[in-house]
Formats: structure tokens, C-alpha cells, sequence
């Protein structure tokens, strides 16, 4: 993907940070908003995987940090969750001027309440979905705790939350009080997935049902059987990107993902601002090639010889199979380990000279299991060798460019 650092002012001018995940090798079909947590921040590792699969699928996702966390400008006490909601509709103006307008909101616990308030807002929204969302803003207080007392009492009070400090102040609890979400729920007209676990034990999924109740059609619910309330393991929240993406294909206009177009087999194609992310068309398939992290690419597909290597491996498992079938020996399967190199030549005749002295070398390391003896081992490995790929390498060939319009 393509990250990119963005800032945009919220309501009183403060100037809030956000980061924008592109999808690589394609301009995004659509723009999403994902809303963080209380007192989380765009930087949250679910948040980062949920966004980073959601532009994997096509989609431009802008994670931001609210008002007073992270790297955005303001203090948090003065914070609350209507100005949460603010945030959210200034994100969606900043994409629609810059990018363009957000048709999907994903939010996560009280996030998950700022989006489906911020989507009422705003008409470009078709789909909204909640994780972990509480069906009450003021649910949070419960965090709260003891201090909720004190907070009411002198006006504020330091609360530890997660093992940050947080100054809270009386009006975020009038201003949580004052929300009623649902009133909002019952008439809207956007999509709505809930995704919600049974064993989150910081929003039970009592909380669920209560939003799926209180929304109209049409409303999805999914839910999300072992997951934590901050989806702390990868899998959980790689696993809601996926639901995320395929489920709003049906409520958005998702374009059949665009082919590179060729009228020979194998094609690749690479634009200017794509670094080393190239698309390429294999036959009726479509690919992407790369260069690691380490030689300056983003490592979104192999490189080149990855792409050589492992052709010759396919056709090597492809060519002793196919031989063991005929011969009808129990082959149960055959693989093959392959590393690219370049590496002295096993002769000498070339050592004198010495920009010849090295040659490029597949180094292939092959296993085969099922009931089979060594004599037999010993004849698909030289089968091996004569798979087709092998031979092309391994002969002269001729490679013939020439510019075409």
C-alpha cells in the first residue's frame, strides 16, 4: 500500500493528523473513514490492519486521530463526544476536497457510535459499520468508575485509562448524557454492519443486539466468536477488514477490478509514481511484482526472479507428476525449493576471465513422499531437469524488444 501522512483543521482550527492507506497499483474505488476508540489513536494495531486489508481491496482509507490524541493538536479534557462526531464530518470534507467524498464509516467501540451520528450528517455515506460500538455514548462512563463521582463533584478528574493519564471533565458526561443514539439509529438510512463479540468484556455484546434492534433495514450482524475488545490478535482484525470489504460490495458501486490489458500473454506495466509496484497480466490472471523493502520497493508482490524461480518450480512439481501418473508410481506430492543466486561457475574454463567468473544459479532442493523406492526418487529427480522451463533456461534463447505504440 501507499501511506500518506495528512493533516486537516477540525472545527476550532486545530490541525489534526491523520494517515491515508492507498492501495498500490490502482486509484482506490472507494474512500472509507475509520474512527478510533476512546482514548485510542490511529496508530492502534487493529486500526492498522483493518485499514491496511480494506486498501488491499481496493479501498482509500483515512485513520486519523481525534482531537486532543496522538499526533492531533488540542487538549484532550476539552474534548467530548459531539466534538468527536465534528471530527468525523471534517475528515469527510477534507477527503471530498482533496480526494473525494467517504461512502463507507467504520468505528470502532465509541467510535462506533461517532460514525453512525457523523452519518447522518453526511449524504455521500452509503455503509457504516460498528465494531465493539456500545448502543448508548454514555457507556463509556462505566470506565469511569469511582472517578465518575469525583468528576461530578469538582468538575473534572484525573483517570487512568490503559495506564495513561486522562483529564475528564464534567462536560463530557453532560455531553455523553445528551445523546440519544437510539433516536439517530431508528432513522437511518444508510447500510448497517455490527460486528461485535460475545466475550468482549469492555462493551458486552448485549450492547449488539440493542443496535441491531433499534436499525432498520438493511443491517447485517457478525459476530466475532473469541475476539478481545481491542481485536489485539492480527487474525481478528485482518479477519473484520475482509468482511468489511466484502460486505460493503454490496452496497457501493465497486467496479470490476481493472485488467491490464495485453494482446501477448505475459504483460507488465509500470507508472512513474508507483516506485517498483508493478501490475502485470499472466495469461488471464492478474499479478503484482516488486522489489523488497531493503533495495528501496515496497515488497507488495516478489521480485522479478522470484517470478522466474518460481515458474521453474511449478513446472518441475507439474512435469514429475504428470510422469508418475503415466508410470502409475505413488507419488503424493513433490516440492520443490528453490534459491537464486549468482555463483562461481563449476568449471574453470571461465575463471580467467573475470566478468564471466560468475553465473546466475537456481539452486533446487526437491522432496517426494508416498511409497516409493530410491531408484524411482532418483528418476523423477532426472525427470525433474527436463521439465520444460528447465530446458528453456538452460539453452540459448533470444529475447527480441522493440517499441510499439
Amino acid at each position: 500500500m501507499n501511506v500518506q501522512k495528512i493533516t486537516f483543521q477540525n472545527k476550532t482550527g486545530e490541525i489534526l493528523t491523520g494517515r491515508m492507506e492507498l492501495p498500490a497499483g490502482q486509484k482506490p474505488h472507494q474512500y472509507a473513514i475509520f474512527a478510533h476508540c476512546f482514548t485510542c489513536t490511529k496508530n492502534l494495531t487493529a486500526v492498522v490492519n483493518i485499514s491496511r486489508t480494506l486498501a488491499q481491496a481496493g479501498f482509500g482509507v483515512l485513520r486519523f486521530d481525534f482531537t486532543g490524541l496522538g499526533e492531533s493538536e488540542g487538549d484532550f479534557a476539552d474534548t467530548n463526544f459531539s466534538g468527536n462526531v465534528e471530527d468525523l464530518v471534517e475528515a469527510a470534507r477534507f477527503l471530498e476536497e482533496n480526494y473525494e467524498a467517504p461512502t463507507l464509516l467504520v468505528g470502532h467501540s465509541l467510535g462506533g457510535s461517532a460514525v453512525i451520528f457523523a452519518a447522518a450528517q453526511l449524504d455521500s455515506v452509503r455503509a457504516v459499520t460498528t465494531i465493539g460500538a456500545p448502543s448508548d455514548p454514555a457507556h463509556v462512563q462505566r470506565l469511569l468508575k469511582d472517578s465518575r463521582e469525583e468528576i461530578i463533584k469538582n468538575g473534572k478528574a484525573t483517570v487512568n485509562l490503559e495506564g495513561r493519564d486522562f483529564t475528564i471533565k464534567k462536560q463530557f458526561l453532560d455531553d455523553l448524557e445528551s445523546q440519544n443514539l437510539a433516536e439517530i439509529i431508528h432513522r437511518f438510512e444508510k447500510s448497517l454492519l455490527i460486528m461485535h463479540s460475545p466475550q468482549d468484556q469492555t462493551v458486552e455484546i448485549m450492547n449488539a443486539e440493542k443496535l441491531y434492534k433499534a436499525a432498520r433495514h438493511p443491517k447485517s450482524f457478525i459476530t466475532l466468536d473469541g475476539a478481545d475488545h481491542l481485536l489485539s490478535k492480527k487474525a481478528d482484525s485482518r479477519y473484520v477488514g475482509q468482511v468489511i470489504a466484502g460486505w460493503a460490495s454490496r452496497y457501493l458501486e465497486i467496479p470490476e477490478k481493472e485488467e491490464l490489458l495485453s494482446h501477448k500473454n505475459v504483460a507488465a506495466s509500470l507508472d512513474s509514481q508507483e516506485g517498483f509496484t508493478t501490475k502485470m497480466k499472466l495469461g488471464k490472471h492478474s499479478s503484482l511484482a516488486d522489489e523488497p523493502v531493503s533495495f528501496g520497493g515496497k515488497d507488495f508482490g516478489p521480485d522479478p526472479y522470484a517470478y522466474v524461480a518460481g515458474g521453474l518450480a511449478a513446472c518441475k512439481v507439474m512435469t514429475v507428476q504428470m510422469y508418475a501418473k503415466r508410470k502409475k508410481w505413488d507419488l503424493q506430492n513433490a516440492t520443490v525449493h528453490i534459491n537464486h543466486s549468482r555463483e562461481h561457475r563449476v568449471d574453470a574454463v571461465h575463471a580467467e576471465n573475470e566478468s564471466s567468473a560468475k553465473i546466475d544459479t537456481f539452486s533446487c532442493e526437491i522432496s517426494f513422499t508416498g511409497d516409493l523406492s530410491e531408484a524411482q526418487k532418483e528418476r523423477l529427480l532426472e525427470i525433474s531437469d527436463r521439465c520444460p522451463v528447465h530446458r528453456t533456461l538452460t539453452r540459448d534463447i533470444q529475447i527480441i524488444s522493440q517499441l510499439i505504440e
